[in-house]
């Protein structure tokens, strides 16, 4: 039984999608489709029904679906036996996103020097959804990218960094430290948009009010939102990580907003199954503590 024909069985199982899986998989939809005939030939049984768009198990779909799982994880684990007593590679290339690159990677790559020294790191930085794909090419050994799902990589939650609203020295709300949504209806507002999930989070909270606070510049760089708070052009919801010094220093002052407590954006670190588990395990005891 081929493992390419089991892998595309569970992937659209998770997906709901042919289409998805063949993106997430980087085929063709039809190379999918043909994936699955073969493997329902081999079964001699249909593991899909379709309903218009969407897509079902059908009874021995559902039957089968726990022996293939199975038979993925235990070929993972075999892979993963074979070339555990490896040894270290020369390089190590590590994928991130902007504000990880930014703001996390200085500090980590010294503490990764310092363990394995023999080691040279080469740093890739881009969004999300192309550091997973390049990490599934072979073109990357781990990465560091916003929450997501994906069967193909083992995941470990890194670091969550709370999003706040930041204002600058001298703002009326600087001696508040707690405020309302309300409170800022009538401020300038600067939108830093990272394409997170977390972010239509904040969008629906601007949505739920009559007047919503008018947003004057929108930019999906943080450094840039930063600055423009620096400069006193508006106030900004932001990560913590990427004004740690201004805080320090007294130049942004932090504001806890009741409505959108609780916000965070999570960084994961992703691997291929089984692949540089001593790397990840030495990365994973610093992460949740962001450098000073």
């Amino acid at each position: 039984m081929n493992i390419e024909n089991l892998e595309a069985f569970v992937y659209i199982n998770h997906y709901g999608s042919f289409n998805k899986a063949a993106d997430v998989l980087f085929l063709s939809q039809p190379t999918v489709t043909a994936r699955i005939q073969s493997l329902e030939r081999e079964l001699d049984c249909k593991l899909f029904d379709r309903f218009g768009k969407q897509i079902h198990l059908t009874d021995k779909g559902k039957q089968f679906l726990p022996y293939a799982q199975q038979i993925l994880q235990t070929y993972q684990k075999g892979k993963h036996q074979l070339h555990s007593k490896r040894v270290m590679p020369n390089e190590l290339r590590i994928g991130c996103t902007v504000s990880v690159s930014n703001y996390l990677m200085p500090y980590l790559l010294t503490r990764l020097s310092e363990r394995f020294a023999d080691i040279k790191f080469k740093i890739t930085t881009a969004a999300t959804d192309e550091l997973a794909g390049k990490l599934a090419s072979g073109e990357l050994d781990l990465a560091f990218v916003r929450k997501m799902m994906n069967p193909a990589f083992q995941s470990y939650s890194f670091f969550e960094d709370p999003i706040r609203l930041y204002v600058y020295q001298g703002h009326p709300l600087a001696m508040a430290e707690r405020a309302s949504i309300r409170d800022i209806r009538h401020e300038k507002l600067i939108f830093f948009e990272c394409g997170s999930l977390d972010w239509m989070r904040i969008h629906r909270v601007f949505e739920s009010l009559e007047q919503p606070p008018g947003i004057v510049y929108q930019v999906d760089n943080s450094e840039t939102a930063k600055k423009l708070v620096l400069r006193g052009a508006g106030i900004c919801f932001l990560p913590g990580l990427c004004v740690q010094q201004e805080v320090k220093a007294g130049l942004l002052v932090p504001v806890d907003i009741t409505e959108t407590a609780g916000i965070a954006l999570q960084t994961n670190l992703i691997t291929l199954t089984g692949e540089h588990t001593e790397i990840a395990e030495a990365l994973l005891e610093w992460g949740g503590c962001p450098p000073d």
